[in-house]
């Protein structure tokens, strides 16, 4: 537990819209959507960004979007060019990892109001050609999504892969994840529908050809693809031997999108009366395992975490999870012995996309 002396706040909080890939925002690189939101977020948080005293941002997939994504998006939000600004990646955790470096600073006291992004264009991504002599013969091109998005690099496969040893692992049968993925369009579904999300998202204007209007974006995309006809006849998606389960419908699409977040130490907080915190930072942890079994590591983080916050389980009245794949919310559900209606309630990854996107969305 953070002692009272150190507390962080969360004092604004803001997310695009999460758009299908190569759809709506494929115009859009992660300069701009990073900056939409990080405008956005000092805005909400009443503040001018000459408070911003540090920019953290979380991108995964860079190449060829020029040197360093968050400084680029702290100069373009209106941050000072003597502020500090760094990118980090690690993988899905990237801006949930950077968060917990502003964290860190802020109760440190190096730093009392920092901006945290995470952000990317999965549809902006190059395709990559190594470099090299080149003899006679063709050039293969390397996908930059698959190669440091979602490929494990020891293993050299599809993470696909290691869901499906997860399956295997705890038993989860195809109709098991396919349920659960409905389930979570469905809860995604209901949460627009009641306007759940509304306080969160900013709309984006993407530029269309002269002459034509702008297109505004006001809500996620994915969610509204899936056609549910289709879910129990998909053709899995990794192993093609007739024991596959994972599939295009129950595991996580590719997407686009930004969100950001204001945070501020109880200095902060003092220094600049307009700042209003809307949320604590309680604790947080973070653990590991072999590449294979990533799909396991939230619930090693959460039992450390409750651990280190001297908590129950059942003062949880809401759990977010990463649902990059049915199986990894399932094997959480399951490890833990939550009740599935306190996990991700709004929906997840499934519906909203693959959380290299944005994780701290989910918060």
């Amino acid at each position: 537990m953070i002692a009272q002396n150190l507390q962080v706040f969360i004092v604004s909080a803001v997310r695009t819209p999460i758009a299908s890939f190569r759809s709506t925002f494929s115009t859009l690189s992660s300069i701009e959507l990073g900056s939409i939101a990080s405008c956005a977020a000092i805005k909400r948080a009443n503040i001018n960004s000459d408070i911003i005293e540090e920019v953290i941002t979380g991108s995964v997939l860079t190449a060829g979007v020029g040197q360093n994504v968050s400084r680029q998006i702290a100069l373009k939000s209106g941050v000072p060019e003597y502020r500090n600004a760094f990118t980090v990646n690690k993988v899905c955790s990237s801006s949930l990892k950077a968060m917990h470096l502003a964290t860190q600073s802020l109760m440190l006291g190096t730093r009392d109001v920092v901006l945290v992004v995470g952000v990317e264009s999965m549809s902006q991504t190059p395709f990559y050609l190594a470099r090299g002599e080149n003899g006679y013969g063709d050039v293969k091109l390397v996908d930059g999504i698959q190669r440091d998005g979602i490929c494990d690099a020891l293993l050299n496969q599809p993470m696909g892969l290691c869901a499906e040893k997860t399956a295997k692992d705890y038993g989860f049968t195809r109709e098991d994840q396919d349920n659960y993925a409905l389930k979570s369009y469905e809860r995604a579904e209901k949460a627009w529908t009641n306007r759940e999300f509304a306080a969160e998202v900013v709309e984006v204007n993407v530029r269309q050809r002269k002459g034509s209007p702008d297109l505004v974006i006001k809500e996620d995309e994915e969610y509204k693809r899936l056609i549910k006809e289709k879910v129990s006849i998909l053709a899995p998606a990794f192993l093609k031997d007739g024991t596959g389960t994972i599939t295009a419908a129950n595991a996580s699409s590719l997407n686009d999108g930004a969100a950001a977040i204001v945070l501020a130490s109880k200095v902060g907080l003092t220094q600049n009366s307009t700042l209003k915190p809307i949320a604590k930072i309680v604790a947080f942890a973070e653990s590991g395992r072999l590449p294979i079994d990533f799909t396991i590591a939230p619930v090693d983080a959460v039992k450390l975490l409750l651990k280190q916050s001297n908590m129950s389980k059942d003062e949880i009245a809401r759990w977010e999870v990463n649902e990059a794949f049915s199986v990894t919310a399932l094997a959480f559900i399951q490890s833990l012995d939550l009740d599935p209606a306190k996990v991700n309630a709004r929906g997840g990854p499934l519906p909203w996309g693959i959380q290299l996107v944005v994780q701290e969305r989910e918060l």
